[in-house]
């Protein structure tokens, strides 16, 4: 029955990365004890049983993500009548709930001590790059590694990520500060013949870096524990919502809420005006923060670079 359920998945518009980790926690936790036994007998307490082990390893987000997976799958069999009625339906109650925890981060007032330190560490000039992209685009770390130079509209100076490696499954348009273009300037000539933006450093080049390449180096800076790469989305949100900005045009450009949310309000070239005006004040914000110190992305940080 999962089986088929999963094909039914398979034909919507869902991630084959995502079908092979659903599938994956159901053959791992769930078909070794479960697998074999007809659909019509299992009850609620064969499921619990066989997620106990998982609970008491602490793997508690599993645990719920799973319970869900199995709900959708007994509900499914309802739905083809196999069964009666879905037994599995609050069996997320009875496992511990895990405590959801923030992003380590930093309010914007400690931005200069960040560009301090990034101008200061001993890192590669690529995930120095990087860093800063991430930072000027408010993406999240894998979307900014796994940037395409196909995705880039310099002409028009936005980046267009597609639906399927975006969180909420739709494409996301970010217009290009002056700085965030810097940082494509500098890359163009070391990855600007193959495909990412952003290349591992080693041969043969052809994947993207690693999404934990951002925490390793702010780890490395002596950030542990006070921020992430994702942190530098909490990071810009504080500093674009305390400067009075549009509530709605900064949760679409942290890809929070769809564009057609605030279509009511803004029309198209309005809206991209916008957002254009918003992200070229986070770039000069982000710069102003790296006065005194070398910024990548700053106006002067060609006569930086060649010195």
């Amino acid at each position: 029955m999962a089986e088929r359920w999963l094909e039914q998945q398979n034909s919507r518009d869902i991630t084959s990365g995502t079908i092979r980790r659903i599938k994956n926690s159901f053959v791992n936790y769930i078909y070794p004890s479960l697998g074999d036994i007809p659909i019509s007998q299992l009850k609620a307490k064969d499921f619990i049983e066989a997620l106990k082990p998982l609970e008491c390893a602490g793997k508690l987000d599993t645990v719920k993500r799973i319970s869900q997976r199995i709900n959708r799958v007994m509900t499914y069999a309802v739905n083809n009548d196999l069964i009666e009625y879905n037994p599995t339906g609050k069996i997320g109650a009875v496992f511990k709930v895990a405590h959801k925890q923030n992003m380590p981060s930093l309010p914007p007032s400690e931005l200069p001590r960040v560009m301090k330190a990034i101008s200061l560490s001993s890192i590669e000039l690529q995930t120095r790059c990087l860093i800063e992209w991430q930072l000027l685009t408010i993406t999240r770390p894998i979307e900014a590694v796994s940037a395409l130079w196909s995705e880039i509209d310099l002409k028009n100076e936005l980046w267009t990520i597609p639906a399927d490696k975006m969180k909420m499954r739709r494409d996301h348009t970010i217009p290009l500060n002056k700085q965030a273009i810097r940082i494509i300037e500098i890359m163009k000539p070391i990855s600007g013949h193959g495909e990412y933006v952003f290349p591992t450093l080693k041969a043969p080049f052809n994947k993207h870096m690693n999404k934990e390449t951002v925490n390793t180096a702010l780890k490395r800076m002596g950030f542990k524990g006070e921020l992430v790469a994702h942190g530098f989305r909490s990071l810009a949100s504080t500093a674009l919502n305390e400067h009075g900005f549009d509530y709605d045009l900064i949760e679409v450009s942290l890809a929070h809420v769809d564009r057609n949310a605030v279509r009511a309000i803004y029309n198209r070239a309005t809206y991209l005006d916008k957002r254009r005006g918003m992200m070229q004040w986070w770039g000069d914000f982000v710069e102003q923060a790296s006065q005194g110190n070398v910024s990548l992305s700053g106006s002067n940080a060609l006569k930086t670079v060649n010195d």
